[in-house]
């Protein structure tokens, strides 16, 4: 008996020093983990994050209300976020807040995206675009970027230089792919030579057209440099945008006239989805065909709920909770079974997009609105108590139309048949 205390504290030391290696390694882990080993992994969940709640960005969020939003994300089971911009004070201020939460709670983790707004000469003002020349904001742009990164390393894992700006029907600011290969060659030779974490990846987030998917008009010697200079490609596809602009997938077609209207709204989701498997599929196959092999992720798709334009009624019908709930639901099943990051658009709605026009569509991507509601895509969630205990803007997560699913469906509609669809594309 008297060997047996002694025995007793060797095996608790041990045990002891063993917890404090596994916590020592995990927190090494979590410290230095790189995009490579984020992106396509799901236990990574990504989405596009504005935290905007007025009707215009004059007004910022405050680190309080990012720290509301980054909570109620984190119980979602999001882990990396993309952002738009450096030159508001929003991404500077997500930053700390994500300092400040892991300063809390070491075991809270969240890595960004870091978006780089690229123009081009004139943009946003009254004299033509020249889309033949870059801004003189961007270099200020790139280098705020890269000050942030320097200063977050642990959060910062990806810097996407440009949103949406190699497609040409972005008229208001559209660059060509040759300004983008500037920046991405100019980070990509700061990591190099040590001035940049050597894991922080680079690319650019933009349509599936601009990396090559589309129209032959965007394949240049530019693009071709573009796409062996980023690390990855982070493309973009919007069907719901295409129920009204390329419809074809989506009108309902004839040998599915005799289903119910609800097995009619789920086949048209389904195409919806496959759809922009094929065109993510479209960028690959264009990819590989310059003999280049990298990864290919998601950098946004999503689905409005709400629009007194092209996709509500009477437009192409694609507007509303059970559609976009479908879509985001089929999206994330095939992007985590493939091995894909998909940075969903968006998680809260924004008022600003589109301030004059409150019904209009941009203003309603989130899956939280503006009244602290989950959308129908959440209601799960809600049930679960995922949000148990949290708030925006001081106010409990609830259900939109109070969880009566009767109420949201009847503000559902069927999209048009595909014979509609094709006289109205007759019509002047």
């Amino acid at each position: 008996m008297k060997h047996t205390f002694p025995f007793l504290l060797l095996c608790v030391a041990m045990m002891l020093l063993i917890s404090c290696e596994s916590h020592t390694k995990n927190d090494h882990k979590k410290k230095d983990i790189t995009a490579k080993e984020i992106l396509g992994n799901p236990e990574f969940v990504a989405i596009s994050y504005g935290g905007y709640r007025q009707q215009t960005r004059d007004i910022q969020p405050t680190i309080s209300e990012q720290k509301e939003d980054l909570k109620l994300m984190a119980a979602m089971g999001i882990k990396l976020i993309r952002t738009y911009n450096v030159y508001f004070a929003e991404s500077s201020n997500l930053l700390q807040a994500i300092s400040q939460m892991k300063q809390e709670d070491p075991n809270f983790e969240m890595y960004v995206m870091l978006g780089v707004w690229i123009d081009c000469k004139n943009a946003w003002t009254a004299f033509p675009p020249d889309h033949s020349q870059e801004s003189e904001q961007n270099a200020a742009e790139v280098d705020r970027a890269i000050a942030l990164a320097k200063k977050h390393p642990d959060i910062v894992k990806i810097i996407a230089v440009g949103n949406e700006a190699m497609v040409k029907w972005a008229t208001s600011y559209f660059v060509q792919p040759a300004i983008i290969l500037k920046w991405v060659n100019h980070l990509q030779n700061l990591k190099k030579a040590g001035e940049l974490p050597e894991n922080l990846w680079i690319t650019s987030s933009d349509n599936f057209a601009s990396w090559g998917g589309g129209d032959k008009e965007y394949h240049n010697d530019d693009l071709i440099q573009l796409i062996k200079a980023v690390d990855f490609i982070s493309m973009h596809t919007y069907p719901m945008h295409d129920t009204h602009y390329n419809p074809d997938f989506w009108g309902v077609p004839e040998d599915e006239m005799h289903l119910t209207d609800l097995e009619k709204i789920d086949a048209a989701m389904l195409r919806s989805r496959n759809y922009a498997i094929k065109q993510y599929e479209s960028v690959v196959n264009y990819m590989k065909s310059l003999q280049v092999n990298k990864p290919v992720h998601i950098g946004e798709t999503g689905w409005t709920t709400q629009s007194n334009e092209h996709y509500g009624d009477p437009g192409s019908k694609a507007s509303d909770e059970y559609k976009s709930a479908a879509y985001y639901k089929l999206v994330r099943e095939w992007t985590q079974n493939a091995g894909l990051t998909c940075f969903y658009f968006e998680a809260f709605d924004e008022q600003w997009k589109d301030a004059k026009n409150p019904q209009g569509s941009e203003n309603h991507f989130g899956l939280i609105n503006l009244q602290s509601q989950a959308k129908y895509a959440l209601w799960d969630l809600v049930d679960k108590g995922t949000f148990e205990g949290l708030t925006r803007d001081g106010k409990p997560i609830t259900k939109t139309y109070s969880g009566d699913k009767e109420a949201l469906m009847k503000d559902v509609k069927v999209p048009p048949t595909q014979m509609e669809i094709k006289e109205s594309k007759k019509q002047p």
